[in-house]
């Protein structure tokens, strides 16, 4: 309805000489703090100066511009001082928008704004040889969830995993494999063993001019150095492959910064034949102090490639292979430099298409002591730990509301609270917030949480299981108000994916899900369903609940359960 109402507006606006585009009339427009003011309003505030009149005239005059409107749609429009009110014909169009819903299902909110277009999404990009840790939580969820709101508008979303496979800490495991490696500790856990060895490395100076040596010997293609590489690369990337499955999420392509090895010699090349590279105390680089940037390094002095080299030469390689329209950096903020000198120098060498890059940062997730975790440290914590512990709160929430359920059931139902509670409780804050992590927090079943989610959408689907009647919905006798709040929150769903991706912000469908959760329930407790006279349209508004809460949590990468 709100498109209906921007569509008046619009043309009436366009007779009295004001062109406004349907995006800018879009965000005036207001909800009333009372419906005895109407649906929506929109302010003339705004349009006082380029009319030179008052508000409340430019208001009269554009409803009068309006002149009668589709009585299917509307009610009344009318004038509140500086605002137009317009109240919504709600029978009428309740039913018709259940209808949609309920027709078009999964494809409810779709649109083919991106069609034959395509963008890249990086995102997740775990570290080789290191634990899948809590610092790519974020960029794994939030990417993910990038991608679905890109497919959801009709482009065509290309995931891209690029694996930190290469690059000075390469030469600080090896050298420290050598020094302290343990086979049998190897063995039992690799990658916490790998992970021992990298945080003994990093407390002591003295080992950082050793590795280095090891890292150049890798470069130059030492045979020992590749192999024990080849080894933490491949026992890393099962590791990985088993929780991307577990998280049902799924790549186009896994790259890696060991894959450009093959073209940087031609990106170096390049460089320098359009003499953007410079040399400075041994190291190469690339001045961009006059766009405030400062100074890249691209090649180090000792002739090892750095990683900022490697991004630009993987960017060359993914616009020769997709012709992106668009492409997407899910990386945390600390990269922020890093991407726009990447952006700023593939521009400078004449690439149009480095003004369709964008890096999409995130926040940090924070100890409980509100400082961040780190690797090199040894402050931080394993994925599987954190599920572990997430599904363990999970249990004995379900256990005391459903005490009756046998242990393998718990365990089932209880890792899928666990998951979407880590999802939910990333993805309903706005990415470039930092989170304090507290996994007991993420599995309350009261409050902005996933369980509460989950826990709507079962309700839902029981009040659904219990009925008997067959009749079809129709046109509601008398619309009360909790069913009219519902239903304007369903019909909102289009526009709110619209504006989550436009926003790169998947916490506006997550604040979503949670505002139409909280309506369901509030419509629930004042009216019964079974038995009422209005039972079949009861029925159909929950059966669109349904509908939109999945397809929002999809979006989400959010799984809902059927019973809880």
């Amino acid at each position: 309805m709100r498109t209906e109402v921007v569509k008046l507006i619009k043309e009436a606006l366009k007779k009295k000489g004001v062109k406004l585009e349907e995006d800018k009339i879009n965000s005036m427009i207001e909800i009333p703090p009372s419906t005895e003011l109407g649906d929506y309003a929109f302010p003339c505030f705004f349009l006082a100066k380029e009319m030179k009149m008052e508000p409340a005239e430019i208001a009269l005059e554009v409803r009068t511009k309006i002149g009668n409107v589709p009585e299917e749609y509307f009610n009344d429009v009318q004038t509140h001082g500086p605002y137009i009110n317009f109240f919504i014909n709600h029978k009428g169009q309740v039913y018709e928008a259940l209808k949609e819903i309920l027709k078009k299902r999964e494809s409810f909110g779709k649109s083919n704004l991106g069609q034959k277009r395509t963008i890249v999404i990086e995102f997740s990009s775990p570290n080789i040889a290191k634990s899948f840790g809590i610092g790519h939580i974020r960029s794994t969820i939030i990417g993910n969830s990038i991608a679905n709101l890109c497919e959801f508008q009709g482009y065509t979303a290309k995931r891209i995993n690029y694996l930190g496979d290469w690059g000075a800490q390469f030469g600080q495991l090896i050298f420290g494999y050598k020094k302290f490696g343990d086979s049998k500790k190897f063995k039992k856990n690799p990658l916490a063993h790998l992970q021992e060895i990298y945080v003994k490395i990093n407390k002591n100076k003295k080992y950082l001019e050793e590795s280095k040596k090891e890292f150049k010997n890798l470069e130059e293609g030492d045979r020992e150095n590749l192999a024990l590489w080849r080894k933490f690369r491949e026992l890393s990337i099962s590791e990985f492959e088993k929780i991307y499955k577990m998280f049902d999420i799924k790549f186009d392509e896994f790259t890696s910064e060991s894959g450009t090895n093959n073209y940087l010699e031609k990106t170096l090349k390049e460089l320098k034949e359009k003499k953007l590279s410079r040399k400075s105390q041994g190291a190469l680089v690339v001045h961009l102090k006059k766009y405030g940037l400062g100074t890249a390094i691209i090649q180090k002095s000792d002739g090892t490639s750095i990683y900022c080299l490697r991004d630009i030469a993987e960017a060359i390689r993914r616009h020769k292979k997709y012709n992106f329209e668009k492409m997407i950096y899910e990386v945390g903020q600390e990269q922020t430099m890093h991407f726009q000198q990447v952006f700023k120098i593939l521009e400078l060498m004449g690439y149009g298409w480095a003004k369709n890059c964008v890096h999409v940062k995130h926040g940090l997730y924070l100890g409980k002591d509100k400082k961040k975790f780190s690797t090199r440290k040894g402050k931080t914590a394993d994925l599987n730990e954190i599920i572990d512990i997430t599904e363990k709160y999970a249990q004995k929430e379900i256990s005391k509301r459903f005490p009756e359920l046998g242990q393998k059931e718990l365990k089932e139902r209880a890792l899928k609270v666990a998951l979407a509670s880590i999802f939910y409780g990333d993805l309903k804050n706005n990415r470039e917030t930092n989170i304090i992590f507290d996994p007991k927090s993420f599995v309350s079943f009261e409050g902005n949480t996933g369980p509460y989610i989950l826990y709507s959408y079962a309700r839902a689907s029981s009040i659904l299981k219990k009925t008997k009647t067959k009749d079809k919905f129709s046109v509601p006798k008398k619309l009360e108000d909790k069913e009219r709040d519902l239903f304007k929150s369903l019909t909102d769903f289009p526009e709110v994916a619209l504006k989550a991706f436009k926003n790169y912000n998947p916490s506006i469908i997550a604040n979503y899900i949670y505002s139409i959760c909280k309506t369901f329930n509030e419509f629930y407790h004042a009216h019964p369903v079974i038995g009422s006279d209005e039972e079949p349209f009861r029925l159909a508004l929950i059966e669109s609940f349904r509908q939109v809460l999945r397809n929002s949590c999809n979006l989400l990468g959010i799984k809902l359960l059927e019973e809880m």
